[in-house]
């Protein structure tokens, strides 16, 4: 199968989801804390910031953004494939339920997308399923 979006550019978004779910708390000021534990607390440990980095969300909505439509639904329909929603041999299903949901916006398709959970897993996955994979690709080799 030759894929109608480049592997540089599925393995851009895979990069990309992959920083996005493995982001980070951010760092905690541990002398801010101290002047604000009362004595009952001293014990007590803190709990870590867990703010999102916006950058890396935007980045990933930026690479699924720059894809036209087909190559939205196709990302879309190698997630389902990844997931096991459709098998490799439905792939034409999965297209056109793929292309009918970009067709109703775009934006709802890319936040499914960010949404997703382990979004670079399946959609490894689901290229794997075409033999397709990152392996020597950027900065994924």
């Amino acid at each position: 199968m030759d894929p109608l979006t480049s592997l540089d550019t599925l393995c851009r978004i895979i990069l990309r989801a992959r920083e996005y779910e493995a982001q980070t708390a951010t760092d905690y000021d541990g002398n801010e804390a101290a002047e604000n534990v009362d004595d009952d607390e001293e014990g007590t440990l803190s709990v870590l910031d867990d703010t999102i980095n916006d950058s890396v969300e935007e980045e990933l909505k930026a690479a699924l953004e720059d894809l036209g439509e087909d190559q939205l639904a196709e990302v879309m329909a190698f997630c389902w494939v990844g997931q096991g929603t459709y098998d490799s041999s439905d792939w034409d299903e999965a297209m056109e339920e793929a292309q009918s949901l970009v067709s109703d916006g775009a934006s709802g398709a890319i936040s499914e997308l960010v949404d997703m959970p382990m979004l670079a897993s399946v959609l490894e996955s689901g290229m794997a399923a075409f033999d397709l994979s990152c392996d020597g690709i950027g900065e994924l080799s």
